[in-house]
C-alpha cells in the first residue's frame, strides 16, 4: 500500500514495517522518508521500530549471555559501559543492560510527557533520540564483538545493525567514532586510497 493512501496515526510505523517485511536489505529505501514527512517523526518511529526488532536480538542473547560469561556489558577491551537504569549508573552484567536498556528505551519513546502525538513531535523531544541510540547501539556492539555466531545469524536475517548504522550516520544521531561494529562498506576510505 502507498504511503499517501495509509491514513491513520500509526501510518509511518505501518510504512517503515511494510518496507523492512518486502525486503530488509533495501536499506536506502526504508530509510528514506515519503515526501513531506516530518522528519522528527520519522526518526522517532524508526527508532521505535530498531528497538522492538531489538528485542528479537536479546531473547537470541539469552542462550548464551547470561550474568556468569558476560558479567558486564563490554564491546571490545577498551569499551565498559555502565547502566543508566540506576540510581546511579553502575556495571551491569550484560544481558541484564540490554534488558534495562531496551526497557528504558520503550519508557521514553511511550512518555506521553515527551511524545504525546505521533504525527508531530517537538524538537526538544527529538532531540532525546541521540541518547537512546547510543545506549541501544551498545547491544550491538556487545553482541558483536562476545556473541558473533548470534550477531551474524540475526543481522543475516534482519539487516537490523547495518540499518541502524546507516540510520544513525545518515540522522547524525551518533559520532562515528563510536561506530565500532565494522558493517558499513566505508567507500571514502577506498576512493582515498586510490587516489
Amino acid at each position: 500500500m502507498a504511503f499517501e493512501e495509509m491514513d491513520s496515526t500509526l501510518a509511518v510505523q505501518q510504512y517503515i514495517q511494510q518496507m523492512i517485511r518486502k525486503d530488509s536489505s533495501l536499506i536506502d529505501e526504508i530509510l528514506t522518508p515519503p515526501e513531506a514527512q516530518d522528519e522528527g517523526v520519522w526518526k522517532y518511529e524508526h527508532l521505535r521500530q530498531f528497538c522492538m526488532e531489538l528485542n528479537g536480538l536479546a531473547v537470541k542473547l539469552q542462550t548464551d549471555c547470561n550474568p556468569e560469561t558476560c558479567t558486564q556489558m563490554t564491546a571490545t577491551e577498551q569499551w565498559i559501559f555502565l547502566c543508566a537504569a540506576h540510581k546511579t549508573p553502575k556495571e551491569c552484567p550484560a544481558i541484564d543492560y540490554t534488558r534495562h536498556t531496551l526497557d528504558g528505551a520503550a519508557c521514553l519513546l511511550n512518555s506521553n510527557k515527551y511524545f504525546p502525538s505521533r504525527v508531530s513531535i517537538k524538537e526538544s523531544s527529538v532531540a532525546k533520540l541521540g541518547s537512546v541510540c547510543r545506549r541501544v547501539y551498545r547491544i550491538f556492539s556487545h553482541a558483536y564483538f562476545h556473541h558473533r555466531a548470534l550477531f551474524d545469524e540475526y543481522e543475516n536475517e534482519t539487516n537490523l545493525c547495518r540499518r541502524f548504522t546507516t540510520f544513525v550516520t545518515k540522522y547524525s544521531l551518533m559520532s562515528k567514532d563510536n561506530l565500532i561494529v565494522p558493517i558499513l562498506d566505508d567507500t571514502d576510505d577506498t576512493n582515498e586510497s586510490e587516489a
